[in-house]
């Protein structure tokens, strides 16, 4: 699988309800993560995405773009918790250490309902 498989996979599997796969199949033991909301390692964020998962069964997560440089894939995509909600342009930053993650940046913006932007967000 390339990088851009692997994050593409890994992020489809954790937003589903599948973090512990997710995890077990593309993260180093020596990852990190630098989401503000969780402590920095693998097993409290794999958690918070579980957490999640359960809250919102019905989540929505549609990749737009992918990236991939040397080392780093970047995933923008669309995270909605259910049909109805409007949702988050997001920014997956993932960097591997040959085909494992051992560094994740993510970054959220909520789409308004009114936007000046005739483009939209994606």
């Amino acid at each position: 699988m390339t990088k851009k498989e692997i994050a593409q996979d890994f992020l489809k599997l954790a937003a589903s309800g599948h973090s512990h796969e997710a995890f077990r199949l593309y993260v180093s033991k020596n990852f990190k993560h630098h989401n503000a909301y969780f402590k920095g390692d693998a097993q409290t964020l794999m958690l918070a995405m579980e957490e999640s998962s359960r809250t919102n069964p019905n989540k929505i997560f549609k990749i737009h773009h992918i990236l991939e440089d040397e080392k780093l894939v970047a995933v923008h995509s669309h995270l909605k918790q259910n049909s109805k909600d409007i949702g988050f342009a997001v920014v997956h930053i993932l960097k591997f250490k040959g085909d494992k993650i051992v560094e994740l940046w993510d970054l959220g913006q909520p789409i308004p309902t009114e936007t000046i932007n005739e483009n939209g967000m994606f």
